[in-house]
Parts: structure tokens; sequence; C-alpha cells
């Protein structure tokens, strides 16, 4: 066997052992936010940190509203320097929670991206939103780490390969844009 055959026979395995209501319990939490006028943050490391900056890019310039309404969504990990602000003068562990103490409002979502659910920086993050009337949600792997019971809802990936886990994070930012842009090829 071919290690792409390899690679993408287990991608199948992986997507047929996600929780599809666990799925769409997340994407009505994107759209519960946007109905009601919130932001939703995005955040996270490496690889991670990627996948957030795609989902916030997707969805802040496609998804609108018959009447116009864009969903209101930032990406903490965007902003290079004030992150380099906060990892020189405060620690790095604070780096996502610290921009939320300017920014988040009650009701707001906040969703935290780590692939082996056990980030400081993303479960400090997600603490303080609990903390503070936001709604939060965990975007993990492997054994859902500690990020899967600390986050009120969570998506999480069974599986133990990195790269595979990153594939589906970032297919959830794609299953989220294509329901609220209505996108009928799927329905």
């Amino acid at each position: 066997m071919s290690f792409s055959r390899g690679y993408y026979e287990r991608m199948v395995k992986a997507i047929q052992a996600l929780d599809l209501d666990e799925v769409e319990r997340a994407v009505d939490l994107v759209e519960a936010t946007w109905r009601a006028d919130g932001t939703v943050y995005t955040f996270g490391n490496g690889g991670s940190g990627s996948t957030a900056s795609h989902y916030a890019s997707d969805w802040s310039k496609s998804i609108r509203g018959r009447d116009g309404k864009r969903l209101r969504c930032m990406c903490l990990n965007d902003n290079l320097p004030l992150l380099m602000a906060y990892a020189n003068d405060v620690s790095y562990e604070a780096i996502f929670e610290e921009p939320l103490k300017n920014l988040l409002r009650p009701g707001d979502l906040v969703i935290g991206i780590s692939g082996s659910g056990n980030s400081p920086n993303v479960l400090n993050a997600i603490a303080y939103a609990n903390a503070n009337g936001a709604r939060t949600l965990g975007i993990c792997g492997f054994d859902g780490g500690k990020l899967k019971p600390l986050a009120q809802h969570a998506v999480h990936v069974r599986e133990h390969h990195m790269q595979l886990v990153e594939d589906l994070h970032l297919s959830f930012g794609h299953v989220v844009m294509g329901r609220l842009c209505g996108d009928p090829r799927f329905l």
C-alpha cells in the first residue's frame, strides 16, 4: 500500500469516528452567536493557530445573512506584536487570555483549538471565558486532553496522529461556512 493511500484511508476512519451530533451542536453555537450579534474569537498554536486564522478569514468574509449581517470573528493569534508583548511582559500562557480581558462580552463564543487538548495558553483563555459569561468550544484531538472537559462544548477528533487531527479541525471550519452560507450541495 502506498503512503498516500494509507493516510487517506486512516483519514476516512477518523471521519467515520466523528460524533456528527457534536459537530452540529458546535455549528449551532457559531450560528447562534452570529444571530445574537455576538463575536466569535478563535485561537491556537502552530498548525492550530493557522486553522484558527483560517476560520476567522473564511467566516468573516463569507458568512452573511439575507439582510447583509455578517459574522464578527477575530483570530487572537493574528496580532503578532500583541502576542509577543503579552508573552514577554506577562507570560506565554496568557497570550490568548489577556486580549479577551479587553474584548470579551457575555454571550460571545470563544473557540480554542489544540490538537493535544493540553496547550496551557488555550486552556487559560477557555477558563477565563467560562468565568466571564462567554460560551466556549474546544476543538481537540487525541484523547481530548484537558480542553475537552474544560470547554462547555467540544468537537473531538478521536485520532492520535497530529496531521490527521489538524486536517479534520480545518474541515470543521468549512462545515460551518458551508452550512451558514446555505450551500445546497451538501443537503
